[in-house]
């Protein structure tokens, strides 16, 4: 692929997106809506009053209004809750690490209910890096593994089985994970 062609994710210099500008083919927001083009690079945290709801196999898992949404350009929210607001009889840590640029070292969880296993459906940073320390203590859901809801909402997973965005109707793209064309 030569630079001068594409549509653009990435050039000799890494990145070329980091929220200052939408790109041309980012979907225009309508009221109410975000675009994940015009978050920043690298990512932030907003605290997040709504209540979000984690729920596998019939059970509660998590019910919070204090949870911390991470922001980064290309990709649908995360939203991050306290341990304080999750039942963590049902919450086993399992194997396995993974690191980010920005946040650190992250560790994984497993759902545990009633004989019914959600593998690495939930992750957390034990040690995060300065700049990321209010999610010490919080973890993150995969909407692919678990029933995740944004006020009453039913969360649709980031597409690609990677990475682990929450889209809901405030979300439009494209988001990370879809056809690399869309990016390239």
């Amino acid at each position: 692929m030569n630079n001068s062609s594409a549509k653009g994710k990435l050039n000799s210099s890494g990145w070329e997106y980091y929220g200052q500008k939408r790109p041309d083919f980012a979907h225009k927001p309508k009221e109410g809506q975000e675009s994940v083009w015009d978050y920043p690079r690298p990512p932030k945290l907003v605290t997040d009053e709504r209540e979000i709801l984690i729920i596998f196999a019939n059970k509660i898992i998590g019910r919070s209004m204090n949870a911390i949404r991470l922001l980064e350009t290309a990709s649908p929210p995360t939203f991050y809750l306290p341990k304080t607001d999750l039942n963590m009889d049902y919450l086993k840590k399992t194997t396995g690490e993974s690191r980010c640029e920005w946040k650190g070292d992250a560790i994984y969880w497993n759902i545990e209910v009633d004989g019914e296993i959600a593998e690495r459906a939930a992750w957390s940073y034990p040690q995060p890096k300065s700049e990321f320390s209010k999610i010490k203590g919080y973890l993150c859901f995969y909407p692919a593994k678990a029933f995740c809801y944004v006020n009453g909402e039913h969360v649709k997973p980031q597409p690609g089985g990677f990475y682990g965005g929450w889209i809901t109707k405030e979300i439009v793209g494209p988001v990370k994970g879809e056809s690399d064309e869309t990016f390239l």
